[in-house]
């Protein structure tokens, strides 16, 4: 079977030749400028008069190299590149998607509700930090029980070291890890392990280095009406934007057709701008729906610090737009539960942490319009009690959340053995999809810094920036404190990430890595199958750090969780309905502290 996504730009394989088509109103003129054994060769492109240039070259062919010289002067990456063999500031190179024979054609993928989701990064899953090498792990997860690897963002992005969120060719996987046939294998290998692949993707910035955009389309491309923590912001919603949202629609395609992948999650979509009547997030999700098979199982998720509930709606066969977003409520509680940190944003979850758990776990989000303290008493969130559970990715740790710490510690260096234990029983068995950071099934302790490698002025400027980010902390006040922050170009920094594999199997680790493989499987056996059709859950507030909630489950029987997310002990209580599914430290009359309890009660 061969796959290809056809785009109305870039390098296309044609009979005789290659077809090249590039955007660049902002240009005069542009040549096509083919690397070959014999030297450079320019061809002129012709302009439509709309800002399109194109050319049909006889003499290019898959695996030559190429580049876009604009008005007789600068040379630049094809933006659709779907390969940079010398990095981003390099030629790009014509690839033929139909010289992979893919061998998974009768896979169809599975159902949202099967989710348990391995968030991972490439280049520090595994020594080598390549594709090839990824793939040789993925026995260890399907044995783990999880059922969908989601890799952190390998769009091309400058240098060899990167988390892949200052990505700058978006077509186009980072020769870091390994050639586009290299990818595909890898997919193609997690499916015959029956496990999904979702790929995390970056449609509200590009990177500061290796966007060449500015050069030929930036009045077009860019908005000074709009603007990101990262400058002027992608222009969704003006003159020229119809190509804008074309370009990112056809990647999204791109991946999921030609890529084979399972799903994307979309990063950080607040800071995506767009006043259109039509949102580009819907109008993506909108063209992935009907463009793919009906009999596919693909899945949309968002990262959106907005708790916008209208981009979950659902339809009466599943998600109208979007499967999921990320549950950063659940996150935060959870972890000021467990570590009784309550500094930058956690200072929204120190009060009533009970009560706001209690209403992320059964009601979607904690903050469902309410005023966020963190942000100025500005009001965040819409309702979603209308919701299923099944619209909210939880975790305990993912990249952010630990990287984004000035030493990039993990929740089992900062929290009590027992506390951690605690959250990860309540994460692992509650209705949502679950979703763990590599590592930490084996309770591993190493930290994820921020990483990158940029040089020079810039990396000044990322180096003393990730420091001054810090200064409004009590820990870091002190300049001598800030200096020891990592340095994130620093191939240190880098190394220290990389994952040590043989943690897993000493002691201290290999409880952790049983207790996760236990919990996955109860989650298989006993919740998964009454999934479909699950809705809003209820909790109680019994006194103390103790919760209690409920769930009717899609085939009518209950789902029940007991909680003492504290170090002391509390009243038990009633009994919870149901057989017990698994208990951590509950007692018969007392809850001792970090006890959690689930129950599974027949339908009536």
């Amino acid at each position: 079977m061969r796959r290809r996504h056809y785009m109305p730009f870039g390098a296309h394989v044609e009979s005789g030749g290659v077809r090249f088509r590039l955007w660049a109103p902002d240009a005069a003129a542009v040549e096509l400028c083919l690397r070959g054994p014999h030297g450079r060769r320019y061809e002129p492109m012709r302009g439509d008069g709309g800002g399109w240039f194109e050319v049909f070259a006889d003499d290019a062919y898959p695996g030559c190299r190429y580049l876009y010289r604009i008005d007789g002067g600068l040379e630049v990456p094809d933006p659709a590149s779907r390969f940079q063999p010398d990095d981003a500031h390099g030629p790009s190179e014509v690839i033929d998607p139909h010289d992979f024979a893919w061998e998974d054609g009768d896979w169809r993928g599975r159902r949202w509700e099967e989710a348990v989701i391995y968030e991972l990064h490439v280049g520090t899953f595994t020594a080598a930090g390549r594709f090839r090498a990824v793939e040789r792990r993925l026995d260890h997860l399907a044995a783990l029980g999880v059922t969908a690897v989601e890799l952190m963002p390998v769009a091309d992005f400058p240098g060899r070291r990167g988390w892949g969120y200052d990505g700058v060719l978006p077509f186009a996987p980072d020769s870091a890890y390994g050639r586009p046939e290299d990818l595909k294998h890898l997919v193609q290998a997690a499916h015959a392990r029956g496990l999904m692949v979702f790929l995390d993707v970056v449609y509200n910035h590009f990177g500061p280095d290796g966007n060449y955009l500015h050069a030929y389309a930036g009045g077009r491309f860019f908005t000074e009406r709009h603007h990101t923590p990262w400058g002027k912001a992608i222009n969704f919603d003006g003159d020229g934007s119809r190509v804008v949202r074309d370009f990112f629609v056809h990647n999204a395609l791109y991946w999921l057709e030609e890529y084979h992948f399972d799903g994307l999650r979309l990063d950080a979509v607040h800071a995506i701008k767009d006043d259109s009547r039509v949102h580009v997030l819907e109008e993506l999700a909108r063209g992935v729906r009907a463009e793919l098979p009906e009999d596919r199982h693909v899945h949309l998720v968002l990262e959106n610090d907005d708790n916008a509930a209208r981009f979950l709606g659902r339809a009466p066969d599943g998600a109208r737009l979007y499967d999921a977003q990320w549950s950063d409520d659940i996150h935060h509680v959870l972890h000021v539960a467990a570590t009784g940190e309550t500094g930058g944003y956690y200072e929204d979850y120190a009060a009533e942490p009970m009560r706001r758990l209690g209403r992320a776990l059964t009601e979607g989000f904690a903050y469902q319009g309410e005023a966020s303290a963190h942000r100025g008493g500005a009001p965040r969130g819409e309702p979603s009690r209308h919701l299923p559970a099944s619209c909210f990715v939880a975790f305990l740790q993912n990249h952010d959340q630990i990287g984004n710490r000035a030493l990039g510690e993990r929740l089992h260096a900062l929290a009590d053995a027992a506390a951690a234990r605690a959250v990860t029983a309540v994460l692992l068995l509650a209705p949502m999809p679950p979703l763990l950071f590599m590592g930490q099934e084996w309770g591993s302790r190493q930290p994820f810094y921020y990483f990158c490698d940029f040089h020079d002025a810039l990396a000044d400027a990322v180096r003393e920036g990730r420091r001054q980010e810090f200064a409004a902390f009590p820990a870091f006040r002190d300049p001598e404190a800030r200096a020891r922050i990592p340095d994130p170009n620093a191939p240190e920094t880098f190394a220290a990430c990389v994952l040590d594999w043989a943690q897993a199997g000493r002691e201290g680790h290999r409880d952790w890595l049983d207790l996760t493989r236990t919990l996955i499987d109860l989650r298989a056996r006993h919740i998964v199958p009454r999934l479909p059709g699950t809705g809003a859950g209820a909790y109680d507030l019994p006194g103390g750090r103790v919760l209690r909630a409920a769930w009717r489950l899609g085939d009518g029987s209950g789902l029940h969780l007991r909680a003492n997310l504290g170090p002391d002990p509390a009243p038990a209580g009633p009994p919870l309905p149901g057989r017990p599914l698994h208990h951590l430290g509950a007692a018969a009359a007392t809850l001792p502290g970090w006890s959690v309890q689930w129950t599974r009660e027949a339908a009536a």
